[in-house]
């Protein structure tokens, strides 16, 4: 099927797809922008590599170099970097691939496709909830491949530990894929992305606690790690995969789980509210 015909058949299940009520969740129109997010991602074979071997040549080779001279404060001597940098490239993971795949809606709205979408009979509600549910899903798939190289670097990744992992990692792609979606949707040109995505998001991943702890930056930079709601989600995703073993003394100095958790779901919850707010007022 070619881009053009799958945008007919996408706009066509968009259109049939409307409820009774204007401002609802139209499930049909939610379920079809999510699917066209899925085929998009995987027409573009490029894209499918670069999304998982990006981050494991930024582990390997980063993790590598940093391994010997890095030490977390109060862990053991044993301590490796590679371990600790693990969570953080799983962030890093979903916060590429969420971001990256809303780009897509400054694409859209160059050919055209959004315009389309926003006069059909849906919901603003149910257009921003396929969206962003398509990233998630791009992201949480990344994320739990990368998750299976846990054991090998030394996490003890028990069932339990593997699904509240997962539970994570889909607020924390869903919070970031509402967060992209708000700035796309602003967005005229992929070239304004990347300028606010190198601006905002990337430090956003390294002052969360992925790439260096809290406890050891400056005065500083520990309140704005305190105040970046993804430390929380990375702190959650670090605590899942010690979950029913002993927690390693730089884990221990993390927020809690309950804390982590509350924090990561209102920011899910607020990105996708800002969200819903931000495509009702627009006008592509």
């Amino acid at each position: 099927m070619s881009d053009a015909g799958g945008s007919e058949a996408v706009m066509s299940g968009v259109g049939s797809a409307a409820g009774a009520a204007a401002g609802g969740v139209q499930w049909g129109a939610v379920s079809t922008l999510w699917w066209r997010e899925i085929i998009r991602f995987l027409r573009q074979r490029s894209r499918v590599t670069g999304a998982f071997a990006q981050p494991l040549v930024f582990w390997l080779l980063i993790g590598g170099g940093i391994n010997a001279s890095f030490q977390a404060p109060g862990a053991a001597e044993s301590g490796s970097y590679m371990s600790y940098f693990f969570p953080g490239v799983i962030a890093m993971v979903l916060l590429f691939t969420a971001i990256f795949a809303t780009i897509a809606i400054v694409e859209d709205r160059q050919g055209g496709f959004l315009q389309g979408v926003l006069v059909a009979p849906v919901s603003r509600l149910s257009i921003v909830l396929g969206q962003s549910l398509g990233c998630t899903t791009l992201a949480v798939v990344q994320g739990l491949l990368f998750l299976v190289l846990a054991p090998a670097v030394g996490f003890p990744l028990s069932a339990a530990g593997a699904a509240l992992g997962f539970a994570v990692m889909t607020l924390v792609a869903f919070a970031l894929a509402n967060l992209g979606l708000v700035i796309a949707w602003r967005m005229d040109s992929t070239q304004g992305f990347h300028a606010i995505m190198n601006l905002l998001l990337l430090p956003m991943w390294i002052l969360s606690g992925a790439f260096f702890p809290a406890n050891g930056a400056t005065v500083w930079l520990r309140w704005l790690m305190t105040l970046n709601p993804l430390t929380y989600g990375v702190a959650a995703l670090r605590r899942s995969l010690y979950l029913g073993d002993v927690v390693p003394p730089e884990v221990a100095l993390l927020p809690g789980m309950g804390l982590s958790l509350a924090v990561t779901l209102a920011f899910a919850v607020a990105m996708f509210a800002i969200a819903v707010v931000t495509v009702r007022r627009s006008v592509a």
